[in-house]
């Protein structure tokens, strides 16, 4: 599982270097082959190692082509996905089509969601954590049964 989050640089090729705590790990489960795309509802990109994006694709096979929001929700996500590998050094190379959809810059954050990575523009990332923080302080968890039971 991919937890925590790392403060990383791009290079001018639009090359990041994965954080040595993750590198053995893509190694063993994917040989260092991922599968970025889009996340559809946020400015970040989801980079997933390729054995869990081959699940997602088995869900996607399942959305209907004639159901309107399902097709958007295909469209979006596959006609951004970038195959890459993790080089030897680390090193993953983002596409300038998704640096540009997402307006990645130099500053990024690289954070684990258990079975995947975001990316996020360093700046997009911190605003979006503040705003997450002020959503948790304002909600009341008694209205998400999952979040009610839930306990740290």
């Amino acid at each position: 599982m991919y937890r925590g989050s790392s403060a990383i640089t791009m290079d001018g090729k639009g090359r990041i270097t994965i954080p040595t705590r993750y590198r053995d790990l893509l190694q063993e489960e994917c040989g260092g082959q991922v599968v970025c795309t889009k996340d559809v509802s946020q400015d970040c990109l989801l980079m997933y190692p390729v054995n869990e994006w081959e699940q997602i694709e088995k869900k996607l096979k399942n959305l209907s082509d004639t159901n309107p929001a399902e097709r958007r929700f295909k469209r979006v996500l596959l006609s951004h996905v970038m195959e890459g590998e993790v080089d030897k050094n680390g090193r993953l190379l983002i596409s300038n089509t998704l640096r540009k959809v997402i307006g990645l810059e130099k500053q990024i954050m690289l954070v684990g969601s258990l079975n995947k990575f975001e990316i996020w523009d360093e700046a997009v990332w911190q605003a979006q954590i503040d705003a997450d923080l002020a959503a948790i302080a304002a909600e009341d968890f008694e209205q998400t049964d999952k979040l009610q039971d839930f306990s740290l």
